[in-house]
C-alpha cells in the first residue's frame, strides 16, 4: 500500500487533533496522583475529547474499550484501564488518539509516580529521547530506517535495553495505521525515501530488560517477559510543504526538543 500524502490543509486538521492529544496527555500526566485508578484517567481523556468535539481513535479499534492504552510498570503498552489503585513508584504509560475532521493525532508519554527508582526514570529519559532522535533522523530525503537506526543508536548507547521487536510506529491520517511500519531497531538507508506531506508517528517502547514480552489473557495488554519495567514515548510528526518537520503532537512543534539536536521546524503549521 502507498504512503498517504497530505496536504497543508490536511495536515492543519492532524494539527488540531495533535493539539487535543498534547493537552489531555499534559492534563493526565498533572492530574495523575497516587490512589487513583487508570479508569480515571481514562475519565479525564473522555472530558477533554468531548470538551474540544473531538472523538476518540482507541475506542472500538478493533474492540478496544477505553480512549486511553494505561500500561502499569512491566505492562509496556496497550494497558487497558482497570480499577487498580495506583502506588508510589509506578511507572505509568498513557498512549492516546483523537481525530478531528476525520483526521487522527497519536502520541504517548510515560511517568513515574511518587518516589521513582532512579533507573526507572533513566529508563524513560533514555526511551524519550530516542523518540526526539528518530524524528530528527525522519528529515526530508531521508530513508525511513533512518529513523529505526537513530532511535537504536541511541538507546543502545545509554545501556542494556530490550527494544521490542513485535511493535513500532506507523504512518497516520485520515486512519490511525497506516504505511509504513517503523521498526525502533536495524541498520540506515533502507526503505522508502521521506516525502513532503508524510505523517508518522514515531514511539520507541523499551524495557529495563530484554525484548521479550507476551500478551495478556485480555488480548491486549503487552508485558515485558522477564517482569522489568517498560516505557513508551510516540510523536506524530511530518514534513511539511516547505520541507522541513514538524511535531504535530507537541505544543511547541517541536521547536525545543528538535532545536536541541540542530533540527529547525516548519512554521506553517
Amino acid at each position: 500500500m502507498a504512503i498517504e500524502i497530505k496536504n497543508l490543509e490536511q495536515l492543519k486538521s492532524m494539527r488540531k487533533a495533535g493539539l487535543v492529544v498534547a493537552e489531555t496527555l499534559k492534563l493526565i500526566k498533572e492530574q495523575a496522583q497516587i490512589g487513583m485508578t487508570t479508569l480515571d484517567l481514562n475519565d479525564l481523556a473522555i472530558t477533554n475529547l468531548a470538551k474540544h468535539g473531538a472523538t476518540s481513535s482507541f475506542l472500538g479499534y478493533h474492540g478496544f474499550p477505553a480512549v486511553i492504552c494505561a500500561s502499569v510498570n512491566e505492562e509496556v503498552v496497550h494497558g487497558i484501564p482497570n480499577k487498580r489503585k495506583l502506588t508510589s513508584g509506578d511507572l505509568l504509560s498513557i498512549d492516546f488518539g483523537a481525530i478531528i475532521e476525520g483526521w487522527h493525532g497519536d502520541a504517548a508519554i510515560s511517568f513515574g509516580l511518587g518516589d521513582v527508582d532512579p533507573a526507572d526514570q533513566k529508563l524513560m529519559d533514555v526511551c524519550e529521547e530516542s523518540l526526539w532522535r528518530g524524528i530528527a533522523a525522519g528529515k526530508k530525503g531521508a530513508k525511513l530506517t533512518d529513523i529505526s537506526a537513530a532511535v537504536e543508536g541511541y538507546i543502545n548507547s545509554q545501556g542494556r535495553y530490550g527494544i521490542l521487536r513485535e511493535y513500532g510506529g506507523h504512518g497516520i491520517g485520515s486512519a490511525m495505521h497506516q504505511e509504513p511500519h517503523i521498526l525502533n531497531f536495524g541498520p540506515a538507508g533502507n526503505g522508502p525515501e521521506l516525502t513532503v506531506g508524510m505523517a508518522l508517528a514515531i514511539e520507541p517502547m523499551i524495557t529495563r530488560g530484554n525484548a521479550k514480552t507476551k500478551v495478556l489473557g485480555d488480548d491486549w495488554t503487552v508485558v515485558a517477559h522477564d517482569s522489568s519495567n517498560g516505557a513508551h514515548f510516540e510523536h506524530t510528526y511530518t514534513i511539511a510543504p516547505d520541507g522541513k518537520v514538524f511535531v504535530l503532537t507537541a505544543e511547541d512543534g517541536g521547536a525545543q526538543k528538535l532545536g536541541q539536536l540542530g533540527v529547525e521546524i516548519s512554521d506553517l503549521l
